[in-house]
């Protein structure tokens, strides 16, 4: 993912709750969420590619999420691929704390790298490029490309955007339209992340659509007090066409989760 927003124990009746989007080089091979074959009990999107994820949540209820933190100068070949951290966490049995001090311990090998993890009782983050892991208190959190909560404009109007829509629940127009978010933010508010001011520019924006590059598909996660999960993914083509949609529903424990058109 390069954006993510999460509410967790931000609104009375949903423990969790999270926004996200993908974004990635468009030529780069996909599945959407489903339930995976060599893994049941793991609900997520595919790489085709690498084979791993990029967000995801299993039957029991444990929530991951990995974001690249962006460094041109690091060189990516031949380093194990980052979405394998987010299986790790999902398929692990221990809590949120040790499963990312579990983690931390190898994440030097990867690439810079973001994970957030929630076993359902307590949520927390590793930020492989200082090392932390944390566990973090009921809050609304927003994450890309940096390290937590970093003020870039395009998270700080996520943030905010995502408050707002947490009192339209079990709505998810508001949600939808953060997610879709085209403006471009001024050239004097942009970061300097080294990639130069024309992408900038084009990374600025919640909803990245640039040539060969951009958002391939937007999440929106929740579970209840009861703990029911609703994860809805929208897919999108080259010029923020619709591709498709689906939503999962299950219930935490549940004996099988199924697809359903939404709401």
């Amino acid at each position: 993912m390069c954006l993510i927003v999460v509410g967790w124990h931000a609104h009375p009746d949903y423990p969790l709750v999270v926004a996200a989007n993908r974004d990635e080089f468009r030529a780069r091979p996909a599945s959407p969420a489903h339930w995976w074959i060599d893994a049941p009990d793991l609900l997520a999107g595919r790489d085709l590619e690498a084979g791993g994820t990029w967000m995801g949540i299993s039957r029991s209820g444990r929530f991951a999420a990995l974001t690249n933190y962006r460094d041109p100068s690091q060189r990516n070949s031949g380093r194990p691929s980052r979405g394998a951290l987010v299986r790790a966490a999902l398929e692990n049995s221990a809590d949120t704390l040790a499963t990312l001090d579990d983690i931390a311990r190898t994440s030097a090998n990867h690439a810079g790298f973001n994970l957030l993890v929630s076993d359902g009782r307590q949520f927390g983050i590793h930020e492989s490029t200082t090392g932390q892991v944390r566990l973090l208190d009921a809050g609304i959190y927003g994450l890309s490309n940096h390290v937590l909560d970093t003020a870039w404009p395009k998270v700080t109007r996520a943030r905010d955007a995502f408050a707002r829509a947490l009192d339209t629940l079990p709505d998810r127009g508001a949600f939808l339209a953060l997610l879709r978010n085209t403006t471009r933010v001024p050239d004097e508010e942009l970061p300097d992340t080294g990639v130069g001011l024309e992408w900038e520019r084009r990374l600025s924006t919640e909803f990245i659509d640039a040539p060969a590059y951009g958002t391939r598909c937007s999440s929106l996660l929740t579970i209840d007090h009861a703990g029911k999960v609703c994860f809805t993914e929208w897919t999108w083509h080259a010029g923020g066409k619709l591709r498709g949609e689906l939503t999962h529903r299950f219930a935490i424990d549940a004996s099988h989760g199924d697809e359903c058109p939404p709401p």
